[in-house]
């Protein structure tokens, strides 16, 4: 499994709030029709930061990954995403989990 981690900064002229609403609301109803998505999880950030948010995208491959943002919705996220934020970053992750 491979888990994308996508780090987001807001354009300097949305609020937190407008950047709220557009992820949580038109952006996410994109983003859970990518295709051989396995799970996602948007995480609004606490307080000032570097980012605003961070998104969670679970596949199997990071070739089902691929092709997730070669399919026209996966176009079409990348594309909205762009005009909404001045800043993304993008780490691919094997994620390990731990018990406590």
């Amino acid at each position: 499994m491979i888990k994308a981690m996508i780090c987001l900064k807001r354009r300097e002229d949305m609020t937190r709030e407008e950047f709220r609403n557009w992820w949580l609301g038109a952006h996410k109803d994109k983003a859970v029709k990518l295709p051989r998505l396995k799970r996602i999880c948007f995480n609004l950030t606490v307080g000032e930061g570097l980012y605003d948010g961070v998104a969670e995208q679970w596949y199997d491959t990071l070739e089902d990954m691929e092709a997730a943002y070669q399919s026209d919705i996966g176009k079409e996220v990348a594309a909205d995403s762009l005009k909404h934020v001045s800043g993304r970053e993008k780490l691919l992750v094997e994620e390990n989990e731990l018990q406590v």
